[in-house]
């Protein structure tokens, strides 16, 4: 016979049919458990007897998950040691897993079938990622079925939840002498930026732009700056009374850029 059962709480129990009586013959028993998003399933046995065959041919349990098989077992816990689960522990890699049990047309030893058990763990999204598949761009917060990220000071959180960007200063008009322009967190790793700065002196000076040695936008071995880059514009260079400076990041994470800037005569 053909029984199929989906059990959708935060945890829970499944035996074989009769348990503790022996298990009857030609059954298939199908249980989808399944838990809300952010979480995974994790699945353990206290208790299994089933008969013993070469690969598990007869009387079996198949664990699965997304197409995958995640476990095989049969047999008896006293004697057949390599295909019954012991204390393995099983965990789905999302939030779903099914668990099939099936018995041939024989039971003559009289086999007791198993007890298994199955709970709800929480995801911890933040964690045991590499920098390329980190979900947040500055910092990311877990909590029980979830996570959400936030950025540090100075920029905002874009409407993907997941993006840092700068706070735009386009406009800004700077009348000082001298003084020193650089990429939001200079030295600190940063993933987009668009930044736009006007630096306005007197017709009879000149300006002077020195940039820090330690200049790290990204490049391309071919194409001149297709990607990040930073650009000065203005009237009557090199004696401009007008500049623009533009910094646009896109993509790879480089330490940003730093200059100081100074009129002349």
């Amino acid at each position: 016979s053909f029984c199929l059962r989906f059990l959708s709480d935060m945890y829970g129990s499944l035996q074989s049919p009769n348990f503790p009586e022996p298990y009857p013959q030609e059954m298939e028993l199908h249980w989808n458990i399944s838990v809300p998003n952010g979480f995974k399933v994790k699945l353990y046995f206290s208790y299994f007897d089933l008969e013993p065959s070469y690969l598990c041919e007869y009387d079996f349990i198949k664990v699965e998950a997304e197409g995958e098989v995640l476990a095989l077992f049969c047999g008896r816990e006293a004697s057949d040691t390599e295909a019954v689960p012991a204390q393995q522990v099983i965990t789905s890699p999302k939030n779903s897993l099914s668990v099939l049990f099936s018995s041939d047309f024989s039971n003559e030893e009289r086999y007791l079938g198993f007890i298994a058990h199955y709970s709800a763990v929480d995801v911890d999204e933040c964690s045991n990622r590499m920098d390329e598949d980190l979900l947040c761009d500055h910092f990311c917060h877990n909590y029980i079925g979830g996570y959400y990220c936030s950025c540090r000071y100075g920029y905002l959180l874009h409407s993907d939840n997941r993006t840092c960007r700068g706070y735009g200063c386009s406009g800004n008009v700077f009348r000082e002498r001298s003084g020193v322009l650089s990429s939001i967190d200079f030295l600190l790793h940063i993933k987009e930026l668009q930044l736009f700065i006007s630096d306005r002196a007197g017709t009879r000076f000149r300006i002077r732009l020195q940039f820090d040695p330690r200049f790290d936008v990204e490049d391309h071995p071919d194409i001149n700056c297709p990607y990040d880059y930073v650009k000065v514009r203005g009237t009557n260079i090199p004696a401009h009374t007008h500049s623009l400076l533009s910094l646009q990041r896109h993509g790879f994470e480089k330490v940003g850029w730093k200059l100081r800037g100074q009129d002349t005569l």
